[in-house]
């Protein structure tokens, strides 16, 4: 059983460093808001993964693959949102002003806001079904039950995931004054849109 964990920590790990979607989300909530947005971000990111780990183990994300039209669906769902997003923040980055950004900092309602966009970003991104179905069979240790052992590879993955971006957090958080300057918001706020809208693109047209 150590073995398979272990490996399966070794993969996670490398696939948690290069650099994508959610590196985006992470850098442009933590100069949107700070560090509290950032971390609030990474826990939707975490509770995805961890939906996805338990979907894959329990069968139901093999059986969304299985089913054309509710994979079609989901993808379609999914890439509008994210393109969605993309244009909605390169709208909102013209009216990016000191004002704007002291009032995003103590918004109370930015934690909340920012965690359920980035769950729904990581649910709604098939891909993570399809990784999760393709490797958890591998790496399930067969002396436990499927959902505990999906729940624990899962988790393994989070750590891995809440260690690395922590330190990208705690990282950006000493060059927040920098960060607050409304040229450089309306910089990675517009970068980040265009990433989602490509990324949203992508997940729309790519083949299962």
């Amino acid at each position: 059983m150590l073995e398979n964990l272990l490996s399966f920590a070794v993969l996670a790990g490398l696939l948690t460093l290069l650099p994508g979607l959610d590196t985006a989300q992470i850098l442009r909530a933590v100069t949107i808001g700070g560090r509290s947005t950032g971390y609030a971000t990474l826990f939707g990111i975490l509770g995805g993964v961890w939906v996805w780990g338990i979907a894959a183990a329990l069968g139901i994300s093999a059986l969304l693959i299985a089913s054309e039209i509710a994979y079609t669906i989901l993808k379609w769902i999914g890439a509008i949102y994210l393109v969605y997003l993309g244009v909605k923040m390169w709208m909102d980055s013209r009216h990016i002003s000191p004002e704007t950004i002291q009032a995003r900092i103590e918004s109370k309602s930015s934690f909340w806001k920012s965690f359920t966009r980035a769950l729904f970003i990581t649910l709604s991104n098939p891909k993570n079904g399809v990784f999760y179905v393709a490797v958890l069979p591998q790496f399930l240790p067969t002396e436990l039950p499927a959902l505990l052992g999906g729940f624990i590879l899962a988790t393994i993955h989070n750590v891995l995931t809440f260690t690395w971006f922590s330190l990208i957090i705690l990282g950006a958080g000493f060059a927040q004054n920098a960060l607050r300057n409304p040229r450089v918001q309306k910089f990675v706020e517009r970068a980040s849109g265009l990433a989602l809208i490509g990324f949203g693109i992508r997940v729309a047209f790519e083949k299962s």
